[in-house]
């Protein structure tokens, strides 16, 4: 829908272009014709000149209005450029012979009638245009020259038409592309919000099985943690509805999120996984698009985690300029987690470009014994 609202905007945007154009171009005769009479007090203002002007431009209004909403649409969105070379070939050409039949008549050439009296006879000697040889008695001056059949006002006026069909043409694509990049833009975003969904319902279900798990073992050895366990998965479940599809979240509450994820995540494991997160207590009033960070964090624990040796997650964040730093180190297990989850390392590449083009930096070390991650975005 709101695609289509801009749509409409664009066509009107356009069509007032030319109504612009063709008014100022209406409007020259009248406003020359006017400066002229100010100028020159022995000129009056002559509307029958003003009236073929006219004459003359609604020609090329008609061809024009047939070209916007008829030919150029042919060939601009449907591509048919044989049928529209064909009806231009046939517009020229009706226009060509239009502006021969209608071409002014020329005027003849050679003096004046008052001044083309012949001498004939022994009394005072006329002037003679032509000098000592004189024409023959039945010589007659013919009243019009034969004019060629395209003249120099022809091939202006067609010249005219070519410009008047280059603009129409140059006008419209440079609205198809501004609305072929309004509609990739529109699909971009829509193709973000479908991966923004993918996200928030893929944050793993094993993971929240393996919690509830837990949970239920806490319920009969520490009844109160079972239940501030609980709550915390309250409150990531709640996040996830209800945050997760919006195109940001309070740098507080991403924090918050992923203070609740590693505390969950804690319950799995034993002390021999050395977890440590830094996240600022206080956070400027920004915004960050949600469960950006935690495929990062996700991928941590489920490929970097051995229950058989010494494994570690390292998360830091920092706000800085009002750029996001992001860093998270983990070990790499000797039998990597085969199972999928999250949105995957291109999936998340594809979002930070679609979110923030080039303004971003992420840098990713897989070296033998860690795997370290190092993200850079700005702050809204």
């Amino acid at each position: 829908m709101r695609y289509m609202n801009w749509m409409k905007i664009q066509s009107r945007q356009e069509n007032a272009i030319y109504l612009a154009l063709w008014g100022l171009l209406f409007a020259a005769p009248v406003l020359s014709m006017y400066i002229r009479t100010v100028n020159n007090s022995m000129l009056v203002f002559n509307w029958p000149e003003i009236l073929m002007i006219w004459k003359m431009f609604a020609v090329y209004l008609v061809i024009f209005l047939i070209h916007n909403f008829l030919l150029a649409p042919m060939l601009i969105y449907g591509r048919k450029r044989a049928l529209y070379t064909t009806m231009i070939v046939a517009i020229f050409a009706c226009f060509i012979t239009y502006q021969c039949t209608h071409r002014p008549k020329m005027r003849r050439f050679g003096p004046p009638p008052m001044e083309r009296r012949i001498d004939r006879g022994d009394g005072p000697r006329s002037h003679n245009p032509y000098g000592d040889h004189r024409p023959p008695r039945d010589f007659k001056m013919p009243e019009h020259v034969p004019a060629v059949f395209i003249g120099q006002h022809d091939i202006v006026a067609v010249v005219i038409l070519v410009l008047m069909f280059g603009m129409n043409i140059g006008i419209k694509l440079f609205f198809k592309n501004r609305n072929d990049q309004k509609k990739l833009e529109a699909l971009q975003k829509k193709n973000l919000e479908q991966q923004l969904e993918y996200l928030k319902y893929q944050i793993n279900p094993h993971f929240f099985m393996n919690t509830l798990n837990n949970i239920h073992a806490l319920v009969d050895i520490d009844p109160e943690k079972a239940k501030d366990t609980i709550l915390e998965l309250s409150k990531m479940m709640r996040f996830i509805l209800y945050e997760g599809d919006k195109s940001g979240v309070p740098l507080t509450r991403e924090f918050d999120f992923i203070r609740h994820y590693v505390t969950l995540m804690q319950l799995r494991y034993t002390d021999k996984v050395d977890i440590r997160t830094d996240l600022p207590d206080e956070a400027p009033d920004k915004t960050v698009p949600p469960l950006m960070l935690i495929s990062f964090i996700e991928n941590a624990f489920k490929h970097g985690i051995s229950y058989q040796h010494q494994s570690f997650v390292h998360i830091k964040v920092e706000v800085i300029d009002d750029h996001l730093h992001f860093t998270c180190r983990n070990s790499k297990a000797e039998i990597p987690n085969q199972e999928k989850g999250g949105v995957g390392l291109t999936n998340v590449k594809q979002r930070l470009h679609l979110l923030y083009d080039n303004n971003y930096t992420l840098k990713i070390q897989n070296q033998p014994d860690s795997y370290n991650v190092e993200l850079t975005i700005p702050l809204t």
